[in-house]
């Protein structure tokens, strides 16, 4: 979309997150990524230019949270995006309804209260369903390891990922028809690999 207000916010997020060392998932790229599916959904789901833009915007903030702390960053991230939209004398109502936004992206929020949570829900787990799914998986176990200094066991970790493709539904009519199938794709394939490795 053509908005001079997601441009700007494009460039501030960038400011916030380049310095985060370590996040091989959780990044810039990750934003922009989640940013772009968000507003694909959304035009597809027929919402209005303030709406698309409302979720643009959501969607880069949505892990501004991480700069301050890993675990329960989306309030902190919902407060960033607060900060910087009163700071642009953005509308206050709209505000409230970003920071909600960026709330429902809360991996312990499972289900959308309405459309808006629903399309970034999806956005934020739009690589589920696509071709780099195993790429963005290990991205993730390599950033929780060295962040949180732990070591995840590979088993454990391809089990927790089979449950989480099995467990997580899309949400939006577009991102079903557009995702789902490559999501159970996904799903099978790393069934595969478990029992071929004879843990499964």
């Amino acid at each position: 979309m053509n908005s001079i207000l997601i441009e700007n916010a494009k460039k501030y997020v960038n400011k916030l997150l380049m310095p985060l060392e370590n996040h091989y998932y959780h990044s810039y790229e990750h934003s922009i990524d989640v940013m772009t599916r968000a507003v694909y959904l959304a035009e597809k789901e027929g919402l209005s230019f303030d709406e698309v833009e409302m979720l643009g915007l959501a969607a880069l903030f949505h892990d501004t949270g991480f700069v301050i702390q890993y675990d329960k960053n989306e309030p902190i991230g919902a407060k960033i995006a607060r900060n910087y939209l009163k700071g642009i004398l953005y509308p206050d109502n709209k505000i409230d309804l970003i920071e909600k936004i960026i709330l429902a992206t809360d991996p312990a929020y499972k289900e959308p209260k309405n459309q808006y949570e629903a399309i970034i829900k999806d956005a934020d787990m739009d690589n589920l369903g696509r071709d780099d799914f195993l790429k963005k998986n290990n991205d993730i176990k390599k950033e929780l390891e060295i962040v949180k200094k732990i070591k995840i066991k590979d088993p454990e970790w391809r089990h927790a990922s089979v449950e989480l493709l099995k467990e997580f539904k899309y949400k939006t009519l577009s991102q079903k028809l557009e995702r789902d199938k490559k999501k159970v794709e996904n799903l099978k394939k790393m069934i595969h690999e478990l029992e071929e490795d004879g843990i499964l």
